[in-house]
């Protein structure tokens, strides 16, 4: 072990015998063995007080330098460290000073743990020597330690607490988890769960917890997508009442800024009118009372003219003022008989003048009186806007009327049948969408909508045809046939009227607490479905209808699961004498027969052998089921096409290959026929419970003793096409059929 650990640290089988090899003590006791050879004492007091002589002068002294180098590098080859030139550039551009003369020799690290410098690392006869220069081992505590620490750096990994070397082996890339913590909720090893904190905690393997987490990403995912979809919906709805309210609003900006426009328009106008009136008149008075003033002042100065006349007449000789006496007489006379108008002609006062407003008025009236709106259009039904009681109908509006509300009227779309009057219902919103509730599943309604505002309703639209979405799809979990690799899965539609397609949504039950759908089938056409599935699951089912309007709710879940080969037995091809089960696995012949003359032929129904068949999922690969039997009852099991003869015995054509067994005289006798032939085989003890395997892929059919695990016989069929179980009974009795089983361990491939 000395010997490998020493390959493993990299020693030099060259070094000097003197230099000996000391494992650590783990918990760093006073009196381990030291690591450093004795001999190098004086080496080592050198390099000390190079350093102490160092740290005095500063960085001056250049020769102690160089000294002490040398003293380090002695030490170096000593300990095989002289090819590491990464460490001792690391070392040097770590430790040397940025400036001046280095304070530390190449590869001597700075310590990271004050507490180790008490520590000894020399026998005690030198560590009073080394206390002289002031330390308490070899040098000073701070290169012992860097040296320590170089030394495991290169040579392996210490710990924090303890003293010891671990041997550096070559790095490994980390050990992957293989379990899930589930306190912790972590990945973690094996190993920790029986040493770790994880001890006590709750652990599955890795996988599970992947399939685990994976469900819950699909859970919330689901969730999420619905909560997409329902904000996008809201959203869709908040956008369309905004666009509604900002066009009503805008419209009724636009309205009442045209009609103040025209009514500024006509005020500007009679304002015009009425100053051009004024105007004038004022012109009119103005030149009449003018006229009038110069007519006053003309007589007004033909008076003063005759009275100065007059006066200088008065001043006359008599004879001269006689004559000119009468000739002013004349005058004055002619005068005093023209009438002068003294009369105003236009009086000062103002006159009343009344402003007509009658059209302004109307025109103000007429900002509240506004024409009727023009026809809605409405919209053709978009995708998944239907529910299986409620439509959302949606329309818009071309023009710049203005309107108040909306009236959708609708009514189911008639029938062929003549003279029958659909009844019409009407809803009043004041959005241009509405969803109607109430309705019939999977039906066509008529819509229209009329537009309303204060001076009446719009025009009618035209008529759109809506549809509901379908009722929920009915499963017929009696029919439904699975396998380990598939399921047949049939439905009722569940409504009158034919629909698009169906959808069939699959999630594994193993995660009840995962709701959201892990799979689905869609584009289905008819009423049943075979789906692909993993084997040794267990899957709850759902279907939904689909048409123009958009999909159903879900039907009720059905349960499967993919455990061997699940079938029922199949009322149809049954004969009047049995009677099958309730759950469809147990076939029973009482002791009541029928007449023969009651028993109606049929392609589908056996009449002549009392025989059933059973419905075998169509999928090739392998199938196992178990039949419970009585070891005194006359019975038939096996396989055969479905289109075998009814009016003959099993196993009596080429068409179907059975066991055969009959008691009679306390003897068992059992045939494996095929075509009216059967092998010389004795089975000594009666099975009571008897194994079928069929085979498809290597065309072959095999029975076995499920009690004593016996094989008993192997048919090699040919098998071009896809085979039913069937079971018979010749005397009474019953049969019971155990499928959605696992193959046993004891059942082969013959």
């Amino acid at each position: 072990v000395e010997e490998e650990s020493g390959q493993e640290l990299g020693l030099d089988r060259s070094t000097p015998k003197d230099f000996h090899f000391y494992h650590m003590d783990l918990h760093d006791s006073e009196d381990r063995l030291q690591l450093f050879p004795e001999e190098n004492t004086r080496m080592r007091k050198e390099v000390v007080q190079a350093e102490m002589a160092n740290e005095s002068r500063g960085a001056g002294d250049g020769k102690a330098q160089r000294d002490l180098q040398e003293e380090v590098d002695e030490l170096v080859h000593l300990y095989g460290l002289e090819d590491d030139h990464e460490l001792r550039d690391e070392f040097v551009d770590e430790n040397m000073p940025r400036t001046g003369v280095s304070e530390y020799p190449p590869y001597v690290m700075k310590r990271r743990d004050p507490a180790r410098e008490q520590r000894d690392w020399r026998p005690s006869g030198e560590t009073v020597e080394a206390e002289d220069l002031g330390f308490g081992g070899w040098g000073s505590a701070g290169q012992c330690q860097d040296l320590r620490e170089a030394y495991r750096y290169t040579h392996g990994r210490a710990s924090e607490e303890y003293e010891c070397y671990v041997i550096p082996e070559e790095e490994d890339e980390e050990e992957a988890a293989d379990v899930f913590c589930v306190t912790c909720k972590t990945p973690i090893r094996a190993f920790q769960k029986v040493f770790d904190e994880h001890k006590e905690h709750e652990v599955i393997p890795l996988n599970e917890a992947l399939e685990s987490a994976k469900d819950e990403i699909h859970k919330n995912m689901y969730k999420l997508e619905k909560q997409i979809i329902q904000m996008e919906n809201f959203a869709n709805h908040l956008e369309e009442v905004f666009i509604t309210v900002e066009e009503n609003f805008g419209k009724q900006e636009q309205n009442f800024e045209s009609h103040y426009n025209e009514i500024l328009e006509t005020l500007a106008q009679k304002y015009e009118e009425k100053i051009q009136a004024l105007g004038e008149k004022k012109k009119e008075k103005l030149e009449a009372l003018y006229g009038q003033l110069v007519s006053c002042g003309e007589n007004l100065d033909t008076c003063k003219e005759l009275m100065e006349t007059i006066e200088e007449m008065c001043h006359e000789e008599k004879v001269d003022f006689i004559k000119d006496a009468v000739a002013m007489a004349d005058r004055l006379g002619k005068f005093l008989k023209a009438k002068t108008d003294v009369e105003i002609s236009a009086q000062p006062e103002f006159e009343d003048q009344t402003l007509d407003f009658s059209d302004v008025e109307q025109l103000m009236g007429s900002i509240n009186t506004i024409p009727a709106p023009s026809a809605p259009v409405i919209n053709p039904q978009a995708p998944n806007s239907a529910t299986g009681s409620s439509v959302r109908v949606c329309w818009s509006l071309y023009s710049d009327d203005t309107v108040e509300s909306y009236q959708l009227s609708y009514r189911p779309v008639q029938d062929s049948s003549p003279g029958k009057d659909q009844a019409e219902f009407t809803v009043t919103v004041k959005e241009t969408y509405c969803s109607v509730t109430n309705l019939v599943p999977n039906t066509q309604y008529e819509f229209w909508v009329t537009a309303h505002n204060r001076a009446g309703p719009s025009p009618s639209s035209e008529h759109a045809v809506y549809m509901t979405a379908p009722s929920p799809p009915i499963i017929k979990t009696k029919e439904i046939r699975s396998c380990e690799e598939a399921v047949l899965i049939c439905w009722e539609s569940g409504n009158l009227n034919p629909v698009d397609s169906y959808t069939v949504e699959l999630t594994q039950a193993e995660s009840p607490e995962a709701s959201g759908v892990t799979e689905s089938v869609v584009g289905i056409p008819t009423c049943e479905s075979l789906v692909q599935l993993q084997p040794g699951r267990s899957y709850i089912i759902c279907v939904r209808a689909l048409n123009m309007g958009g999909p159903s709710l879900r039907s009720e879940p059905a349960t499967v699961h993919t455990i061997g080969s699940y079938f029922r037995l199949n009322k149809d091809t049954c004969h009047p004498w049995l009677i099958i089960s309730e759950d469809g696995l147990t076939v029973v012949r009482s002791e009541r027969r029928i007449p023969a003359r009651e028993l109606s032929s049929s392609d589908s129904r056996f009449t002549r052998c009392v025989a059933v068949m059973g419905n075998l999922i169509p999928v090739r690969g392998h199938h196992y089921w178990e039949v419970e039997v009585d070891e005194h009852l006359d019975y038939t099991v096996g396989v055969a096409f479905e289109d075998v003869t009814k009016q003959e015995d099993l196993g009596a054509n080429c068409l179907s290959w059975c066991m055969r067994h009959t008691f009679a005289s306390s003897r068992h006798r059992y045939e494996f026929l095929h075509n009216r032939t059967t092998p010389d085989i004795r089975i000594t003890v009666p099975p009571k419970k008897i194994g079928i395997l069929l085979d498809y892929e290597n065309s072959k059919l095999s029975f076995f003793n499920v009690d004593l695990s016996q094989h008993l016989y192997t048919f090699s069929c040919q098998l071009h096409e896809f085979v039913h179980p069937c079971f018979s009974l010749e005397t009474p009795g019953c049969l019971k059929v155990h499928n959605g089983i696992s193959m046993p361990k004891h059942v082969t491939f013959y």
